[in-house]
């Protein structure tokens, strides 16, 4: 069981940039979760099939916490939106989960629900493993860490730069729908 806090360094990934495996491009259509992230952690999730990861050499992604980008072709915009995200492939040990999921955390604040849209994924590094909680408190509290730590190592330039990969650009309006 993890405690909050401890010693985690705010910038993850070598300074010139992603290496091996990374960047990792995945997607899929925005699919209803467990319904935790925004109702019981008050940090909102758009949750992909677990079958996304089985593309651009995903397989195996190791589970745990990353960081990188996540483009959406909104109905309301003229063309896909890209935001800073981050993300956790894995089981949920504090629920116990019996699948494994995985959820994006995308750094703005939306008005509405956008299932169904296709979410794409620029995966530029790895934040930390999956951990066990205390408690609630002590999850919110690493996940809002591990948010300031993406935003954190996106501002460096080499990572800047895959805002605008083509990968994010691509996804038109109406994929992944129902």
């Amino acid at each position: 069981m993890r405690s909050p806090g401890g010693d985690r360094p705010l910038l993850v990934g070598p300074e010139s940039g992603p290496t091996s495996p990374f960047p990792l491009r995945v997607g899929g259509p925005v699919i209803k979760g467990f319904g935790r992230g925004s109702k019981e952690l008050q940090i909102p999730t758009a949750n992909i099939p677990i079958e996304g990861l089985s593309v651009g050499g995903c397989e195996n992604v190791e589970s745990g916490v990353y960081y990188g980008y996540a483009s959406l072709a909104l109905p309301s915009a003229p063309e896909p939106i890209v935001f800073p995200m981050v993300m956790s492939i894995g089981w949920n040990p504090f629920y116990k989960n019996k699948v494994r999921s995985v959820e994006v955390h995308i750094i703005h604040e939306f008005k509405e629900d956008f299932y169904g849209v296709e979410m794409r994924l620029v995966i530029l590094g790895y934040i930390r493993p999956e951990y066990d909680y205390v408690s609630k408190e002590a999850l919110i509290e690493d996940i809002k860490f591990d948010i300031k730590v993406g935003l954190k190592s996106l501002e460096r330039g080499a990572y800047k730069a895959f805002k605008d990969d083509p990968y994010l650009k691509t996804v038109k309006q109406g994929e992944g729908r129902n």
